[in-house]
């Protein structure tokens, strides 16, 4: 019984949500009762005892092979190795969002637990308006998406986990992009609760900062463990695609940078209230528009759902709600701040406007381009296909600027124009300049005598070179700087800084992949070899292997520099027992500067036997991942800096000074 324990606790938790929406939140805007503003804690920890035990009912379920229980039957068998049984509770649609309310109910307990400092009527708003969203997720579930649907008789075997979901990227990265997704909805609430109760000002923009400051590092880090596990996963060497859905992610991510910015003026100036709300409540909506997206059916991708439309309309219609009901209290509360003041242009102030601008126009690009094909589609004006072409042609040119923008927006002062605080950026520039020219003519790998290459790259990797280099250097002379002028900073300072590092090192990752990959299609007998980038592959063997749900030609080459042999790889071709589905394994040999890659094709016809192989070098492609890394560290930073745990926020405090631009905090 314990699938229907599982439906039973959803219900309740249902139920428990519609209290929380309604009663915290009708006692703040109407009767004033302090003791239903304080329902609030108790009833999100109440809904996430519920989902918690509904999730481990499901949880159960995978564990005994109850293949009574639909979804069980559909995404596992007794073949699938145990980590992989357990993580594909949310290897589909129902048990995904499952995952997504047990993440909801997540934020929504940190919120009550790590906000007792702020006022009680806010945080009865905030769980309020996150108590609504978890009442339409659970409401989706329960009436179109029950995880715990019986059949009966039950099969004797399941239809096992889709093969290119038996990987460990499954274990990890569904949780931390949800984490991500779902942690938006604190912006949104936080948004919507000053709007009902009117007070917009930088004590909110404070309290709101360290929840989506956190939110974007787990989005942060979902997106860069999808893109690592597509990379090494999928075989074909590329670690973004701009799949529909793979944008699905980026959209939210781009806005809620734009946000973290807006919120920085917000609470140090006061400023761009109306605009820090928008984008509050556009990155969660993206984030439920990507929801949308991959559960209504309307794209064909590798990571979408396959589910019918009824789905994919009531998702429609709750996204119509949250943002209609949204922008219809902006509109209520937007002529309060009519008369705002405007940014000094030069100031830090404009330098994060033209940040976040740049982003919100970087955003709709890629919206653009991937809900146009749909609606070319749907109204059957035929069928159309927007690819890389388009995002690397409008995409990349909006992202040059940004960085431009990027490093003056940390040296200028508030409130007013210093330009002469920006001609100490030329020397870094300079520097930069330099090392991103010898780059370009000497940092491709060494070319081979078979098959020559244009090693050496062109002005695309010296103006990559010279904004990662010259984002790099001024971070490291600001730090210099403000160490031995003013003392340690605080860690939202830090945080500033090792996310801005980040940036510069995935910049560096894609110029230098862009510019200086080599990628060969070979065949291959037993005993040839061939040279790629300086190095040679030479084919040893090919054997069967036995795995424990399936079987997998595996090739065995040794690599040599020289005569020196430096490594082996083995790649691999699987076929799954249960599905017969054909898989591709690369094998890749790997360190901070390049990787050396692998995928094993298809056998070829021949006396001797030959095999396809596609070889790549991909140098400083590491660089990508390890910037997100920096950037996910310097986000934890700047979350946990104890000024955000102030019950008071200093408003438009002096912060102009005589000294030096890098007194202020950020």
């Amino acid at each position: 019984m314990w699938p229907e324990a599982g439906l039973l606790a959803l219900i309740m938790a249902a139920w428990v949500a519609l209290a929380q929406a309604v009663l915290p939140l009708w006692g703040s805007l109407s009767t004033r009762r302090a003791s239903w503003q304080r329902l609030a804690r108790p009833l999100a920890q109440l809904q996430l005892i519920l989902i918690v035990l509904s999730f481990l009912a499901l949880w159960q379920a995978f564990y005994v092979y109850d293949f009574s229980v639909v979804y069980v039957a559909h995404h596992s068998n007794t073949l699938l190795p145990a980590p992989y049984r357990l993580s594909a509770i949310w290897a589909g649609h129902e048990g995904s969002l499952l995952l997504w309310v047990l993440m909801l109910a997540l934020w929504s307990v940190a919120v009550a637990t790590f906000s007792r400092h702020l006022p009680q009527a806010l945080v009865a708003q905030v769980l309020g308006v996150m108590g609504a969203v978890s009442v339409g997720f659970l409401a989706f579930i329960l009436a179109l998406s029950n995880p715990f649907a019986r059949q009966f008789p039950a099969p004797v075997e399941g239809r096992d986990l889709t093969p290119l979901l038996q990987d460990p990227g499954l274990v990890i990265h569904p949780p931390m992009l949800y984490m991500g997704y779902v942690g938006l909805s604190v912006a949104f609430a936080f948004a919507v609760a000053a709007l009902l109760s009117g007070r917009l000002d930088a004590a909110w923009a404070r309290w709101a900062r360290p929840w989506t400051v956190a939110a974007w590092g787990f989005l942060t880090l979902g997106i860069a463990l999808g893109s690592w596990w597509a990379y090494y996963e999928l075989g074909w060497g590329g670690w973004w695609f701009w799949d529909p859905v793979e944008n699905a992610s980026l959209m939210p991510w781009l806005v809620a940078t734009a946000l973290i910015h807006s919120l920085m003026v917000t609470d140090k100036r006061g400023q761009f209230k109306a605009w820090t709300v928008l984008l509050a409540i556009g990155a969660f909506s993206l984030s439920l528009l990507g929801t949308f997206l991959v559960r209504s059916g309307v794209l064909t991708s590798v990571h979408a759902f396959a589910t019918d439309p009824g789905r994919g309309i009531f998702i429609l219609l709750f996204l119509a709600v949250v943002v209609g009901v949204s922008l219809a209290l902006f509109a209520w509360r937007a002529p309060q701040w009519a008369n705002a003041s405007q940014p000094v242009a030069g100031s830090r102030e404009s330098f994060l406007l033209i940040n976040s601008v740049l982003l919100v126009v970087a955003m709709a690009a890629v919206l653009l381009g991937t809900l146009y094909p749909l609606i070319i589609d749907a109204l059957n004006l035929g069928k159309l296909s927007v690819g890389p072409p388009y995002f690397d042609r409008v995409f990349v040119p909006l992202m040059v600027p940004l960085l431009l923008a990027m490093v003056p927006g940390t040296v200028v002062p508030w409130h007013v124009a210093r330009w002469a605080a920006l001609r100490q950026l030329m020397v870094p520039g300079a520097l930069a300049l330099l090392a991103a020219s010898a780059w370009a003519s000497w940092g491709g790998p060494p070319q081979d005598a078979d098959a020559p290459i244009a090693t050496a790259g062109g002005w695309l990797t010296v103006m990559g070179g010279t904004l990662g280099g010259w984002i790099v250097l001024s971070g490291v002379w600001q730090i210099v700087q403000r160490l031995r002028l003013s003392g340690s900073p605080g860690l939202a300072w830090w945080g500033m800084h090792g996310a801005h590092l980040g940036v510069a090192v995935l910049v560096l990752g894609i110029t230098g992949v862009k510019s200086f990959e080599v990628e060969r299609d070979v065949r291959l007998g037993l005993g040839d070899a061939v040279t790629v980038a300086g190095v040679r592959y030479q084919l040893i063997s090919v054997d069967n292997h036995l795995g424990p749900n399936y079987l997998a030609l595996r090739a065995n080459l040794k690599l040599f520099e020289g005569e020196r042999m430096v490594g082996t790889l083995q790649p691999e071709k699987r076929r799954y027992v249960s599905s017969a589905m054909p898989m591709t394994e690369a094998a890749i040999d790997r360190n901070l500067w390049r990787d050396r890659y692998v995928s094993l094709g298809e056998p070829l016809a021949g006396d001797p036997p030959q095999w396809s192989f596609r070889v790549y070098h991909k140098p400083y492609v590491s660089w990508i991942w390890l910037g997100a890394v920096f950037m996910v560290v310097g986000g934890g930073l700047a979350a946990f800096d104890r000024r955000y745990r102030q019950a008071r926020a200093n408003v438009q405090r002096p912060l102009l000074g005589t000294g030096s631009a890098l007194g202020v905090e950020p």
